[in-house]
């Protein structure tokens, strides 16, 4: 046992996966009293796509696979029901942005709004001193400048700090990643050292609530509402053929688009008002500048003079030099020293000092 952890308690959120599972154990070895909690978040009766189950996330089978890694490492377990919340917050958010012509990251939503501001709460009325969740990241506290950090996470194919710039500062100071300093690799071996039921759980691939993957299918029959055609139009504003509804397509899209041509064609913009796909040739889809809103100041103190940093724009990017320039409180207008294929928006920017998370937000 370290002095750090003793007498610590520590809330575990635990998704009846791998890394949730190695997570708890990793504390509970440290020393730290766990507790562990899985996080109910929806239902397949309300979001459809699966008739057999809900899908591997928020299923009575991970809950069940959470419950036995409690078990099995002695810790008590905790079933929390934040379906409600969830819907209004994160599925909500989800709908409206995609018939609005935005590709929507949830998962940055529900991390800062469900994971940690919520979860947070119940470790408070179980008077914990931390939570801890198996992302692959890094946190810590740097006594210069008096903020806690977020950092990537050493495994570089699995570092998720990308999705977590929307945590603050009183809940990055009260999370633990035990993850943070191990590979995945590292972490299948533990839990299999271990005897975990959650060893060879699959990896989750898409977004929890759309278990089929069908995003269009999900939006149509949560919405209600019909989702009309339109013109897909050349950059000249010609239409050249017609779209299946605005929330099918993204910017950067190059695949359905049914459309003959020479060279590959592009979703460049997505015109909501005027019902239209504007499509183009890849160097159409290329933009040097992003506007962003709902900036979260993450490691970096917040400054409103112009710094440089490392500009990440979706999950599988390579992040970017780029000029940042404040322009308030909590918007930014990033400038690409080279241009940036499909800049996206309603998807998320971060801005990275190295591995060190500096700030991010929603892309305008």
């Amino acid at each position: 046992m370290n002095m750090e952890s003793k007498n610590k308690k520590v809330l575990v959120a635990l998704s009846g996966g791998v890394d949730s599972s190695v997570a708890l154990l990793l504390l509970r070895e440290q020393g730290y009293e766990v507790i562990g909690a899985t996080m109910k978040l929806w239902d397949f009766s309300e979001v459809g796509g699966d008739v057999h189950k809900d899908g591997r996330c928020c299923s009575m089978e991970s809950v069940n696979d959470a419950r036995e890694v409690c078990d099995r490492v002695g810790v008590p377990h905790y079933l929390l029901n934040f379906a409600e919340l969830f819907k209004k917050t994160v599925i909500g958010n989800f709908v409206s942005e995609y018939l609005n012509g935005r590709t929507p990251n949830p998962c940055v939503l529900c991390n800062t709004e469900i994971k940690w501001e919520q979860f947070l709460a119940q470790a408070d009325k179980l008077d914990c001193d931390y939570i801890a969740t198996g992302h692959y990241a890094r946190t810590g506290y740097d006594a210069t400048s008096g903020r806690s950090f977020l950092k990537r996470g050493i495994d570089g194919t699995k570092d998720q700090s990308y999705a977590l710039w929307g945590i603050r500062q009183a809940a990055l100071a009260k999370t633990l990643f035990p993850l943070g300093e191990i590979t995945k690799k590292e972490t299948r071996r533990l839990a299999e050292e271990a005897g975990l039921k959650t060893a060879n759980t699959p990896e989750s691939m898409e977004i929890c609530f759309v278990a089929d993957d069908n995003y269009g299918r999900f939006i149509r029959e949560w919405s209600g509402q019909e989702i009309p055609e339109g013109d897909i139009v050349n950059q000249e504003g010609e239409a050249v053929g017609k779209h299946k509804g605005i929330p099918f397509y993204t910017v950067g899209q190059r695949k359905g688009l049914g459309i003959s041509h020479r060279t590959p064609l592009y979703v460049t913009e997505i015109d909501k008002e005027n019902n239209r796909i504007v499509i183009g040739e890849k160097e159409a889809v290329k933009k040097s500048e992003l506007n962003m809103s709902r900036v979260n100041w993450v490691s970096a103190k917040p400054t409103d003079e112009p710094f440089s940093g490392l500009v990440q724009i979706r999950y599988l990017h390579k992040s970017c030099p780029a000029q940042i320039i404040p322009q308030s409180a909590d918007r930014f207008k990033i400038i690409f020293e080279t241009a940036q294929l499909a800049i996206t928006p309603g998807q998320t920017a971060v801005i990275f000092d190295g591995d060190t998370v500096l700030a991010g937000g929603i892309i305008d």
